[in-house]
């Protein structure tokens, strides 16, 4: 009888290292190892612990919007670079590198679509996209699904993760997205048109501090970094240590500035039950 041997193919470490990370990963609150495919099961919520993971738009749509109902909109829209802006990379290359990355033209997702079978306008704010931060394009095409949403009379449902607050590449432009975007809003409640806002892990800088915090609803996502400044510019400023889970959508929720803290996993029922009593 004649055997042959078998081949192996040696793997560098870097991927031995990256096929691992493909596989498992650790939590970040309970610091358990993870089934990477039974946490995207789980809504890339903790099994153990209930940590919420960041999602990116694509993940968050799925987990709302009613299977084939999604329609995206203004989806090539791109921001050009206003001040030719050049610091250790160029704006347009971090545009570049974070497109490449994401697969996404810019940091916000909008369109339409039904939640529990009733139809809606989305906004989506992906964290992944230079860090979820507000530049011109993020301001126009918020406004502008605000904008549509009246038109047609459709419910606006708005998903905030973004912690790079008002984008420094585009200077004094991105400041003013933040007055954009809130007269937009204000544009939906004199219209009579519903407004939820979702805030997730983190909704910091501009946009908490613009359309974010204006939902006639205003639901929060377990253990979210929630503010304006973070807490160590504040402590460092104040010179005070600040109470235990400052910033935190509990803390937050115990002083009434936001209207609920849900789980993910119980999200689109939730806000299926609040559009079907706006709906009646």
């Amino acid at each position: 009888m004649i055997f042959k041997r078998k081949k192996y193919i040696e793997l560098t470490p870097k991927e031995k290292v990256d096929i691992k990370k493909e596989i498992w990963i650790k939590c970040d609150g309970c610091g358990k190892l993870l089934y990477t495919k039974k946490l995207e099961e789980n809504l890339k919520v903790c099994p153990e612990c209930s940590y919420h993971f960041r999602m990116t738009a694509e993940e968050r749509i799925k987990s709302l919007i009613d299977e084939g109902t999604f329609v995206e909109k203004w989806r090539n829209l791109e921001t050009c670079d206003p001040l030719n802006f050049v610091g250790v990379k160029s704006y347009k290359e971090k545009l570049q590198e974070d497109m490449k990355k994401t697969g996404m033209k810019e940091a916000i997702v909008v369109g339409t679509g039904k939640i529990g079978g009733f139809p809606v306008s989305l906004s989506v704010l992906d964290a992944h996209f230079i860090m979820g931060s507000m530049g011109s394009v993020v301001g126009e095409k918020f406004s502008r699904i605000c904008e549509f949403s009246i038109e047609v009379g459709l419910p606006l449902i708005s998903i905030s993760g973004g912690g790079g607050g008002a984008r420094m590449y585009e200077g004094v432009i991105s400041l003013m997205q933040m007055a954009k975007t809130a007269s937009s809003v204000g544009k939906l409640k004199k219209a009579g048109i519903l407004y939820i806002s979702i805030l997730t892990d983190p909704t910091m800088g501009g946009v908490a501090a613009s359309f974010a915090f204006l939902g006639d609803i205003i639901i929060a996502e377990p253990k979210a970094l929630i503010g304006f400044a973070g807490p160590r510019v504040i402590e460092q400023t104040i010179r005070q240590k600040l109470p235990h889970g400052f910033q935190s959508a509990e803390f937050l929720y115990e002083r009434g500035l936001i209207d609920m803290v849900v789980d993910r996993r119980d999200l689109k029922e939730i806000i299926t039950k609040i559009l079907r009593i706006f709906h009646t």
